[in-house]
């Protein structure tokens, strides 16, 4: 899909050396927010033990109890599981593969196989990802850990509920541009293999968690998670019994090839992994190949059976419905989805660990276990819910072992939103950024080189027959390379990259003259040229020339730059060197740029564009 890729090996050693860099850099700006904080946090605690004369003891009573009365057992288990969460993903983002192999890895196969308007989709994500494969990681790293921090620390109140609005909301975005919507509109979809998608259930659970507090105190919302988590496993066993799909057999057809799930546990088995668990998912791949009938058969009564146990609601059942639902999805997590993070660009541990943790936290709240600290918060009454909100900070900060606890948290949000913010920032930038980072270009083609000596004059003719001078374009900044005009691979790329970086530098391209010379000794005449400006679209560029010569004016300026050309055998193209000069308003040559597409991507050619349009700022601005 176009946009998927940057063109390079994702253990590139530039771009892997660029992440680390940036991640270190984020880190200084994140630990000096924490200090701040800190540091906020020491002034006004001294000073409201000033103003209100309360102990220290009391104080550290009042930060430990943290809140008015208690947090519901199944909301802080979301709520402390769920940052937890978010921080091991921020952690697995930091994987020196994950800058490049995140498009080709993770979410390019997650959308090959769904409608052509889900790749659409997809790639939207996939190309501000590969366009920006230092800033687009290293922001999803602190996002992620900035999530997981605001949810562990705000146990209570607005703060806490504005944490779980967060995670709902990056979790949907990530579902939708990172899992291309978990795969729903594929055709494999299978809950064995993690549909639909582990992000919406961290989604599912930050709604929950922003949820009014009072909503809790009822055992209704959690017969209300445990009806949608028996219909969705329902739903999972009709789906996982459908015939056609593969997974009643455990070879497809009456051939030798795996079916669909020893197929699947084949190619995790591959993955870069301890031996031990190899070992394992190669046993059951064997497994499920020799019994593929009789394992698909539990895997639907098991699914049924939990989905109708969750539905009915009854404490009883959905406490064993939970234990063997648990049991379940760790099997699949195991010995299925292969533990979802290895393999270097794992991103989550899969959706089995958030699956379970949500219809767990279901039975926790009709269960009425009881709240996790000293007293109970009964249902408010009519008239406290209609107060003011002035009425209800009021109340609130009554009494001093009441504010402390309160500011504490306040800021510890606070620190965790400008945790966010380091990642955020630079992700909005990227996104609006239609233009790729120049770093593709430089682990493509190395750093631009700085000279300064004076350019070989030549004088040859441009594709409409005037002559052209190097001496004649003084006062003009020249981009010049060469290119043959009848190569239909990498010459008419780097046209266009040239074409692009004349666009990007708006106004100043009035002094700016870009010059191709033709590098084939056989097809140079000018109709050649007027053919491959009018196929690229370059004769509608006002600064754009091609020029040509005989055979031996050709050479002599092939020479003189430095470039090699040979005829390749069996075809009318030729091999040469692939390499561009800019030249200063005085006839200097100032920058000297290999100009290799690589793999010919939209994020490499716009990189190299990019490239090349900073260093003719670059020698525009020191002349």
């Amino acid at each position: 899909m176009p946009g998927m890729s940057s063109g390079l090996n994702a253990n590139d050693p530039t771009i892997v050396a660029a992440f680390e860099a940036a991640l270190r850099r984020q880190g200084l700006v994140v630990l000096a927010i924490l200090s701040l904080l800190a540091i906020a946090w020491w002034f006004l605690r001294n000073a409201e033990l000033r103003r209100a004369g309360a102990s220290r003891v009391g104080l550290r009573a009042s930060v430990a109890a943290g809140s008015i009365g208690g947090e519901p057992r199944a909301r802080r288990l979301l709520r402390i599981s769920f940052g937890i969460l978010w921080i091991f993903d921020g952690i697995l983002q930091t994987q020196p593969k994950m800058p490049l192999g995140m498009t080709t890895a993770v979410i390019e196969p997650a959308a090959a196989a769904s409608p052509h308007w889900v790749q659409h989709v997809a790639n939207a994500g996939a190309t501000i990802w590969s366009y920006h494969p230092i800033a687009a990681p290293a922001s999803a790293v602190w996002i992620q850990i900035g999530l997981g921090i605001w949810l562990i620390v705000a146990p209570r109140g607005l703060w806490s509920r504005l944490g779980g609005l967060a995670s709902a909301g990056w979790g949907l975005l990530v579902w939708v541009f990172g899992e291309a919507f978990g795969g729903i509109f594929a055709p494999g979809l299978s809950w064995m293999f993690g549909a639909p998608g582990a992000v919406l259930f961290y989604s599912f659970a930050g709604v929950l968690i922003a949820l009014p507090e009072r909503w809790w105190a009822s055992p209704r919302l959690g017969r209300a998670v445990l009806g949608v988590m028996g219909a969705f496993f329902i739903g999972m066993a009709v789906l996982q019994a459908w015939p056609g799909r593969g997974f009643w057999e455990g070879h497809l057809g009456h051939t030798s090839n795996p079916g669909t799930l020893s197929g699947m546990v084949d190619q995790m088995s591959q993955t870069s992994q301890p031996n031990f668990l190899a070992s394992w998912l190669a046993t059951f791949g064997s497994f499920g190949a020799a019994h593929g009938f009789a394992v698909n058969l539990f895997v639907v009564i098991s699914l049924g059976l939990l989905g109708l146990a969750f539905l009915s609601g009854r404490t009883s059942i959905v406490c064993y419905a939970a234990a063997a639902g648990v049991v379940l999805c760790l099997a699949d997590w195991v010995l299925v989805e292969d533990l979802g993070f290895l393999g270097g660009v794992g991103t989550d541990p899969n959706s089995m660990i958030p699956m379970s943790l949500v219809f767990v936290a279901g039975y926790y709240a009709i269960a009425k276990l009881p709240v996790t600290s000293d007293a109970v918060v009964p249902l408010a009454t009519r008239a406290q819910r209609t107060r003011t909100l002035r009425e209800r900070i009021e109340a609130w900060g009554n009494g001093p072992a009441r504010q402390p606890a309160y500011l504490l948290r306040s800021l510890s949000a606070l620190a965790a939103i400008g945790v966010i913010l380091v990642g955020a920032a630079p992700m909005a930038l990227a996104s609006l950024n239609p233009t790729a980072d120049p770093i593709i270009a430089q682990a493509i083609d190395g750093t631009p080189g700085v000279t300064n000596y004076v350019a070989p004059n030549f004088r040859l003719v441009d594709q409409n027959g005037h002559v052209v001078t190097l001496a004649g374009l003084r006062g003009n900044t020249i981009a010049l390379t060469f290119l043959d005009p009848v190569c239909v691979s990498q010459c008419p790329i780097i046209a266009q990259e040239f074409a692009q970086a004349s666009r990007m530098l708006g106004s100043a391209a009035q002094h700016l003259v870009l010059i191709s010379i033709v590098a084939n000794p056989l097809y140079r005449a000018r109709d050649y040229l007027v053919a491959f400006d009018r196929t690229e679209g370059l004769d509608r560029l006002r600064n754009w020339l091609y020029l040509t010569g005989s055979s031996s004016e050709l050479r002599r300026v092939w020479n003189a730059f430095g470039v090699q050309v040979q005829y390749s055998p069996g075809g009318s193209m030729v091999a040469h060197s692939e390499i561009a000069y800019v030249i200063d308003v005085r006839g200097h040559v100032r920058s000297a740029l290999n100009t290799d597409p690589g793999n010919e991507t939209a994020a490499s050619q716009s990189s190299f564009a990019v490239t090349l349009a900073n260093e003719i700022r670059r020698v525009m601005g020191s002349t």
